[in-house]
Protein backbone atom coordinates (compact mmCIF):
# COMPACT_ATOMS: atom_id res chain seq x y z
CA UNK A 1 0.00 0.00 0.00
CA UNK A 2 1.34 3.48 -0.75
CA UNK A 3 2.19 5.63 1.86
CA UNK A 4 0.96 9.01 2.60
CA UNK A 5 2.74 12.20 3.84
CA UNK A 6 1.05 11.74 6.80
CA UNK A 7 2.31 8.33 6.95
CA UNK A 8 5.76 9.72 6.39
CA UNK A 9 5.10 12.35 9.04
CA UNK A 10 4.10 9.55 11.86
CA UNK A 11 6.93 7.36 11.51
CA UNK A 12 9.44 10.76 11.33
CA UNK A 13 7.46 11.20 14.78
CA UNK A 14 8.23 8.38 15.97
CA UNK A 15 11.94 8.52 14.71
CA UNK A 16 12.33 11.95 16.54
CA UNK A 17 11.03 10.39 19.57
CA UNK A 18 13.43 7.23 19.72
CA UNK A 19 15.94 9.80 18.86
CA UNK A 20 15.02 11.87 21.99
CA UNK A 21 14.41 9.01 24.68
CA UNK A 22 18.00 7.80 23.32
CA UNK A 23 17.11 4.84 21.48
CA UNK A 24 18.68 6.12 18.26
CA UNK A 25 22.02 7.80 17.50
CA UNK A 26 22.29 11.11 15.65
CA UNK A 27 23.32 8.83 12.54
CA UNK A 28 20.91 6.50 12.45
CA UNK A 29 18.30 9.29 13.26
CA UNK A 30 19.69 11.39 10.26
CA UNK A 31 19.57 7.77 7.97
CA UNK A 32 15.89 6.25 8.80
CA UNK A 33 14.59 9.64 8.84
CA UNK A 34 15.99 10.73 4.90
CA UNK A 35 15.04 6.66 4.21
CA UNK A 36 11.38 7.80 5.80
CA UNK A 37 10.53 11.13 4.04
CA UNK A 38 11.52 9.08 0.79
CA UNK A 39 9.45 6.21 0.97
CA UNK A 40 6.86 5.15 -1.19
CA UNK A 41 5.02 2.30 1.00
CA UNK A 42 3.64 1.92 4.47
CA UNK A 43 6.21 -1.39 4.81
CA UNK A 44 9.11 0.78 4.26
CA UNK A 45 7.72 3.05 7.07
CA UNK A 46 6.75 -0.18 8.97
CA UNK A 47 10.43 -1.61 8.69
CA UNK A 48 12.51 2.17 9.34
CA UNK A 49 9.93 1.88 12.84
CA UNK A 50 9.31 -1.99 13.75
CA UNK A 51 12.46 -2.18 16.78
CA UNK A 52 11.47 0.98 18.13
CA UNK A 53 8.35 1.22 20.91
CA UNK A 54 5.60 2.81 19.85
CA UNK A 55 6.04 2.61 16.17
CA UNK A 56 3.90 0.84 13.32
CA UNK A 57 4.28 -2.78 14.36
CA UNK A 58 6.95 -2.08 16.90
CA UNK A 59 6.46 -3.51 20.18
CA UNK A 60 4.09 -2.38 22.49
CA UNK A 61 4.36 -1.42 26.10
CA UNK A 62 4.48 -4.34 28.72
CA UNK A 63 2.74 -5.30 31.52
CA UNK A 64 1.92 -2.66 34.03
CA UNK A 65 3.48 -0.22 31.26
CA UNK A 66 1.57 1.75 29.37
CA UNK A 67 -1.78 1.27 27.72
CA UNK A 68 -3.58 2.03 25.00
CA UNK A 69 -4.31 5.85 25.17
CA UNK A 70 -1.96 7.13 26.87
CA UNK A 71 1.02 8.74 25.91
CA UNK A 72 4.90 7.18 26.77
CA UNK A 73 6.77 9.22 29.16
CA UNK A 74 10.20 10.06 27.98
CA UNK A 75 13.42 10.79 29.70
CA UNK A 76 13.35 11.99 33.05
CA UNK A 77 9.32 10.88 33.05
CA UNK A 78 8.39 14.15 30.73
CA UNK A 79 6.18 13.47 27.84
CA UNK A 80 7.82 13.46 24.35
CA UNK A 81 5.57 15.25 21.69
CA UNK A 82 4.47 12.36 19.05
CA UNK A 83 4.52 8.82 20.65
CA UNK A 84 1.57 6.89 19.60
CA UNK A 85 -1.08 5.51 21.52
CA UNK A 86 -0.61 1.84 22.53
CA UNK A 87 1.82 0.89 20.09
CA UNK A 88 -0.46 0.97 17.08
CA UNK A 89 -0.01 2.99 14.30
CA UNK A 90 -2.57 5.85 14.95
CA UNK A 91 -2.95 9.25 15.01
CA UNK A 92 -0.39 10.92 17.58
CA UNK A 93 -1.62 11.79 21.04
CA UNK A 94 0.06 14.97 21.29
CA UNK A 95 -0.60 16.48 17.55
CA UNK A 96 1.84 19.27 17.95
CA UNK A 97 2.36 22.90 19.03
CA UNK A 98 -1.21 24.68 19.99
CA UNK A 99 -1.34 28.38 19.02
CA UNK A 100 -3.24 30.83 20.83
CA UNK A 101 -6.04 32.29 18.52
CA UNK A 102 -5.75 35.52 16.83
CA UNK A 103 -6.88 38.55 18.46
CA UNK A 104 -7.39 41.54 16.19
CA UNK A 105 -5.44 44.55 17.12
CA UNK A 106 -7.62 47.55 18.69
CA UNK A 107 -7.80 50.13 16.77
CA UNK A 108 -5.43 53.28 17.15
CA UNK A 109 -6.97 56.71 18.03
CA UNK A 110 -6.74 59.08 15.01
CA UNK A 111 -7.06 62.09 17.98
CA UNK A 112 -3.70 60.36 19.08
CA UNK A 113 -2.00 60.71 15.72
CA UNK A 114 -3.27 63.96 15.06
CA UNK A 115 -1.31 64.85 18.10
CA UNK A 116 1.73 63.67 17.20
CA UNK A 117 1.91 65.07 13.84
CA UNK A 118 0.80 68.33 14.63
CA UNK A 119 4.09 67.84 17.28
CA UNK A 120 6.25 66.78 14.36
CA UNK A 121 5.41 69.64 12.44
CA UNK A 122 5.65 72.20 15.00
CA UNK A 123 9.29 73.53 13.97
CA UNK A 124 8.09 74.09 9.75
CA UNK A 125 4.72 76.06 11.16
CA UNK A 126 7.18 77.97 13.65
CA UNK A 127 4.99 76.53 16.99
CA UNK A 128 1.80 77.49 15.58
CA UNK A 129 0.41 73.78 15.58
CA UNK A 130 1.67 73.62 18.78
CA UNK A 131 -1.97 74.31 20.48
CA UNK A 132 -4.10 71.86 17.93
CA UNK A 133 -1.19 69.60 19.76
CA UNK A 134 -2.06 69.82 23.32
CA UNK A 135 -5.66 70.21 21.97
CA UNK A 136 -5.45 66.92 20.73
CA UNK A 137 -2.98 65.46 22.86
CA UNK A 138 -5.73 66.07 25.91
CA UNK A 139 -8.73 64.82 23.83
CA UNK A 140 -6.87 62.00 22.69
CA UNK A 141 -5.73 60.87 26.21
CA UNK A 142 -9.41 60.76 27.47
CA UNK A 143 -10.64 58.78 24.27
CA UNK A 144 -8.34 56.00 25.08
CA UNK A 145 -9.20 55.77 29.11
CA UNK A 146 -12.53 55.72 27.97
CA UNK A 147 -12.20 53.33 25.18
CA UNK A 148 -9.24 50.88 25.43
CA UNK A 149 -8.05 52.09 22.18
CA UNK A 150 -4.45 52.20 21.14
CA UNK A 151 -2.32 55.49 20.58
CA UNK A 152 -1.55 56.65 24.13
CA UNK A 153 2.20 57.03 23.33
CA UNK A 154 1.50 59.18 20.69
CA UNK A 155 -0.82 60.98 22.33
CA UNK A 156 1.79 62.08 24.95
CA UNK A 157 4.67 62.61 22.56
CA UNK A 158 2.17 64.91 20.44
CA UNK A 159 1.41 66.49 23.84
CA UNK A 160 5.30 67.22 25.41
CA UNK A 161 6.25 68.54 21.60
CA UNK A 162 3.11 70.51 21.43
CA UNK A 163 4.04 72.25 25.18
CA UNK A 164 7.35 72.35 24.33
CA UNK A 165 6.59 74.54 21.11
CA UNK A 166 4.26 76.86 23.18
CA UNK A 167 6.77 77.24 25.77
CA UNK A 168 9.39 78.17 23.56
CA UNK A 169 7.08 80.28 21.45
CA UNK A 170 6.49 81.94 24.21
CA UNK A 171 9.81 82.59 25.56
CA UNK A 172 10.76 84.69 21.94
CA UNK A 173 7.45 86.74 22.24
CA UNK A 174 8.28 87.64 25.85
CA UNK A 175 11.92 87.94 24.75
CA UNK A 176 10.81 90.59 21.56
Amino acid sequence: MLASNSDRERAVDVLRAAFAEGRLTKEEYDERAGRAVAARSVEELQQLTSDLPHGPGGATPGPGAHGPGVQAPGMHGQLVPGTFQGGGYGPPLYPGPVFPPVVPLRPTNSAAVGALVCGLVTPLTLGISGLPAVILGHKARNEIRRTGERGDASAVAGLALGWLALGILLLVLVAS
